[in-house]
This record gives structure tokens, sequence and C-alpha cells, in this order.
């Protein structure tokens, strides 16, 4: 049980990992279109469902509404004009977003089974 617990673990911080470091170069290079859209929104649903553990969900949820607000304010006149930084802003917000509503909805369920 805590192999597998284990497993799945690590499947999701890989997860993390490739989707933070796939949104930073693909935004970067401003090629965040088509195909690797739905990558990094697959991803983010899967560091939603394995990664953050129950203990973990009300700090990755501050974190990640941070993010998220940060990331959509984050692209007002003044940054939009430097393209770099939305791009990644914009490439960051289809990982958290995914991730941050599979993570409240499964707190939303462990509070109401409790």
């Amino acid at each position: 049980m805590a192999k597998s617990k284990l497993k799945t673990g690590a499947i999701g911080s890989w997860a993390f990992l490739i989707g933070v470091i796939l949104a930073v170069i693909l935004g970067l290079l401003g090629m965040v279109s088509g195909i690797w859209v739905t990558i990094i929104v697959v991803l983010g649903l899967i560091v939603g469902l394995l990664n953050v553990t129950d203990e973990e969900a009300m700090p990755f949820l501050m974190s990640g509404a941070v993010l998220i607000i940060a990331s959509s304010l984050g692209q007002n006149e003044a940054l939009a004009s430097i393209p770099y930084i939305k791009g990644v802003l914009d490439a960051m917000l289809l990982i958290f977003v995914p991730a941050t509503i599979i993570v409240a909805v499964k707190n939303v369920f462990s509070l109401a089974k409790s």
C-alpha cells in the first residue's frame, strides 16, 4: 500500500516539475498553443490528482490561488508589453488552474466526509 502511494506521489512530482519547466520554456518561446496547451493542462490535472495530499491541500490552495491571481492580474498593460513574461504567466495559468480546481474539489469532498 505504501509503495503504490509512493509511486503515485513520484508521478505527481514529475508531472509538476515537467509541467513547470514546459510552461516556462514554452512561455519564453511564445509557443503555448495547440497540443502544448493540452499537454500542460493534463499535467496540471495529474498534479492535482496525484501530487497533493490532504495535509498539503490548504497550503497548495492558498499558493495556487495567489499564483493564479498574480498571473491573471500580472498581465496588465505594464507587463503585457513584455511578451516573454506574458507568455510565461499564460503558461503557468495552464498548469495551476486545473491543479488548483482538482485539489479544491478533493478538499470539498474530504470536508463533506468528516
